[in-house]
C-alpha cells in the first residue's frame, strides 16, 4: 500500500506499458530495523539485507546509510514505490534500534517525520507511533530471525524516522485522520503495485472510522476540492466529518454499507455525479464515461424541445450538455435530475446503512441541486 496523494486530485492516468513494482515504507522500515539490530550485535551490518514479507515473499535491500555507537546502530534505505506515483518514493526511510528492558519485547517509537495517532478508529491507538499492525509485525519478525540467529532474546526499541517526512504528509489525509508530526508506516503486503489506488481506498475506510469513532453522525465524501467546500459550507461539517473519496464512490458506499452512520452526504461536479446516476462506482475519466444520450433522454423527461434533445446526444460532454440546458432554462431541472439518480444509487448501495443527500457543485462552487433528507 502506497502513500499516494490524497489532495483531491484525480489520480493520474497510469503510462502505458509493463509497470515496475515497489516497495511500502513497512518493508523499508523493516530491512532498516534487521540490519541495525545485527550490527547492535555484531558490529558489522549486513549490506544488502534480505527480509521475509507477508505471502511467503522475500526482498533484498541495499542500506543507503548506516551509524554505530556504542548503545545504538543505525541503518537507512531508500524506499523505492518503483513506477507507482507515490508521495514518499525517494524517501530516506531509517531505523534505529537500542537495547531495552530485558522482557520488554520488541517496542516502536516516532522519530522525525513519522506522525504519532491523536484519534480513536485508526488500528493503532491514540498515542503510539502511526506504524501500522503488519510493519510491526513485519519488524518484530525479523527482529526475532536475528536474535534467533545469536542465541539471544529481542528486546529493543525500535524508532522509525523518516527525514521530510512532516512536508511530505501534508500532501496526504493525515492530519485530517488525526495523524499529526508526519507520515504513517504502512503496507500490508510490503509490496507497492502501481497505481493500484490502495492507499487512497485505504484513507477512505479510515476516515470513515475515525469520524465513526469519534461521534460524528453525519459525514460527507466529495469528488474534489469545490465540491467539498461547497457541501461542508452547505451542511456546516467539520473537517472531521469529510471523508476524501474523489473517483472512489463505490469504495466509500460499501464501506459504509459494512460501517452504517446515521447520515452520508455526496457531492461532485456535474460530469462526475451523472455517471454515478449511470451506476458507476468508480468515476475517473480513464475508467467510466459520461453517457450523453442518457443526458438528453433526462431532457427529453423535462419537457426539452426534440431540438435540444438531438443536440445534447450529441455533445462532446457533460459540460457542453449543462450550457445547452442553462440556455434553455433548465439547468437547475437537470442538475437536480442527476443528483436525484445519484441518490437512487447510493441509496441502494448502501442498503439502509445511511440517509443518503448529494450535491451537484458547480466549477464556481454554487451548489446546482440538493436532493435527500
Amino acid at each position: 500500500m502506497s502513500d499516494v496523494s490524497n489532495n483531491h486530485e484525480d489520480p493520474a492516468r497510469p503510462p502505458s506499458g509493463t509497470l515496475r513494482r515497489g516497495w511500502t515504507t513497512g518493508a523499508c522500515a523493516t530491512a532498516a530495523a534487521k540490519a541495525a539490530y545485527e550490527a547492535l550485535l555484531t558490529r558489522r551490518f549486513p549490506d544488502p539485507v534480505a527480509v521475509r514479507l507477508p505471502r511467503g515473499l522475500r526482498a533484498t535491500f541495499d542500506l543507503a546509510e548506516t551509524r554505530l555507537s556504542e548503545g545504538s546502530a543505525y541503518a537507512a534505505v531508500i524506499k523505492d514505490a518503483g513506477d507507482d506515483p507515490d508521495v514518499t518514493h525517494g524517501a530516506q526511510i531509517c531505523c534505529v534500534v537500542t537495547p531495552g528492558r530485558p522482557g520488554s519485547g520488541v517496542c516502536f517509537a516516532a522519530g522525525e517525520g513519522v506522525g504519532m495517532v491523536t484519534l480513536p478508529g485508526l488500528p493503532i491507538p491514540p498515542g503510539e507511533p502511526a506504524i501500522n499492525p503488519k510493519p510491526r509485525e513485519m519488524i518484530t519478525a525479523a527482529l526475532h530471525d536475528v536474535a534467533g540467529d545469536f542465541g539471544v532474546t529481542p528486546d529493543v526499541l525500535v524508532t522509525v524516522s523518516i527525514p521530510g517526512g512532516q512536508a511530505l504528509a501534508e500532501k496526504t489525509a493525515n492530519a485530517r485522520l488525526g495523524i499529526v508530526g508526519g507520515l504513517s508506516v504502512l503496507g500490508t503486503t510490503g509490496v507497492v503495485i502501481p497505481y493500484s489506488c490502495a492507499s487512497w481506498i485505504h484513507s477512505i475506510h479510515r476516515g470513515v472510522d475515525v469520524a465513526r469513532a469519534t461521534g460524528m453522525d453525519h459525514i460527507a465524501g466529495a469528488t474534489g476540492r469545490t465540491s467539498e467546500a461547497a457541501i461542508q459550507v452547505h451542511h456546516a461539517l467539520a473537517d472531521r466529518a469529510l471523508v476524501d473519496m474523489g473517483d472512489f464512490a463505490g469504495a466509500l458506499l460499501k464501506y459504509v454499507r459494512a460501517h452504517p452512520v446515521p447520515r452520508l452526504s455526496v457531492a461532485g461536479g456535474f460530469g462526475k455525479l451523472s455517471k454515478l446516476a449511470d451506476g458507476h462506482m468508480d468515476l475517473h475519466s480513464s475508467r467510466s464515461s459520461v453517457d450523453v444520450t442518457q443526458l438528453a433522454a433526462r431532457l427529453a423527461g423535462l419537457g426539452a424541445s426534440p431540438e435540444l434533445v438531438a443536440q445534447a446526444g450529441t455533445a462532446v460532454s457533460a459540460g457542453a450538455v449543462l450550457a445547452m440546458a442553462a440556455d434553455a432554462g433548465l439547468e437547475a431541472a437537470l442538475a437536480e435530475a442527476v443528483a436525484r439518480g445519484a441518490r437512487e444509487v447510493c441509496r441502494a448501495s448502501v442498503a439502509g446503512a445511511a440517509d443518503i443527500d448529494v450535491l451537484v457543485v458547480a466549477r464556481d462552487g454554487r451548489v446546482l441541486a440538493h436532493v435527500g433528507p
